[in-house]
């Protein structure tokens, strides 16, 4: 079951035509790695699909229904998908528990107990059960991140966004991070990531899509995009990659 499906996908800013007809179909439980330089187009790909910018021309679908549609609220929308950026983005006036429990209980109208206990379990799999009485300047930012991916997850969104959640953090953070990312991807959490970090969409993502320019290149299992690339363009970005250390 296709969960997000992307068709034909056109931004522009002024004069800058950022993505060029893009096509993307993610399916139920599986992990989407979007991979490309930077101005390749993947962040505002990201904000297209979470209706954060309004697409120029092309379609977003959730389970098969037309997001774009200006008939659509989209802020119901929204509300079924969880989306992480690079910056942590947490609400620095509220606790760990407070921020992780907002949205469950002011947007989707849980009781407080339920999103409490909900929020506590996350916060005690991703072993920070004893920071839900901080605040997030109190934390690292390897912590303030895994917090604000189970701020997503609280929210039971359909399918995650994560937008270069490792981007902003020393090195030696980045593999907690990554850790609970891959924990949510095997209990079946439907991802689509852009990310540097291409040995980690070598083991986690079910399929690779190389963007350039906004176009999609090409996409398709890890071990054919990042070991035997079609495209002379990703041949080259990889061939980058590679001395740069990051494959």
């Amino acid at each position: 079951m296709t969960v997000l499906e992307l068709r034909g996908i056109v931004k522009a800013f002024g004069d800058d035509v950022v993505l060029r007809g893009v096509d993307l179909a993610v399916d139920e439980h599986r992990v989407v790695a979007l991979i490309g330089g930077s101005g390749s187009g993947k962040s505002t790909l990201l904000r297209c699909a979470s209706l954060l910018e309004t697409v120029d021309d092309g379609q977003v679908l959730l389970d098969g229904e037309d997001v774009t549609d200006p008939r659509v609220d989209a802020d119901q929308v929204r509300r079924r998908m969880g989306v992480v950026f690079q910056a942590y983005n947490l609400f620095p006036h509220l606790s760990v528990l407070d921020n992780v429990t907002l949205a469950p209980t002011v947007v989707h109208g849980r009781s407080r107990a339920e999103a409490v206990e909900e929020a506590r379990a996350l916060l005690d799999r991703i072993g920070l059960a004893d920071k839900a009485a901080e605040y997030p300047d109190r934390l690292s930012g390897g912590q303030q991140q895994r917090v604000a991916i189970v701020r997503a997850l609280a929210v039971r969104p359909r399918v995650l966004l994560l937008d270069e959640v490792t981007s902003a953090l020393d090195p030696e953070l980045v593999g907690e991070v990554l850790s609970l990312v891959r924990e949510v991807a095997a209990q079946g959490m439907t991802i689509v990531m852009a990310t540097h970090e291409m040995g980690f969409a070598r083991q986690v993502a079910d399929t690779v899509a190389f963007l350039d320019g906004g176009v999609l290149l090409e996409s398709g299992p890890p071990a054919q995009v990042l070991g035997e690339p079609q495209h002379p363009r990703t041949r080259q970005f990889l061939a980058r990659v590679i001395d740069a250390g990051r494959l």
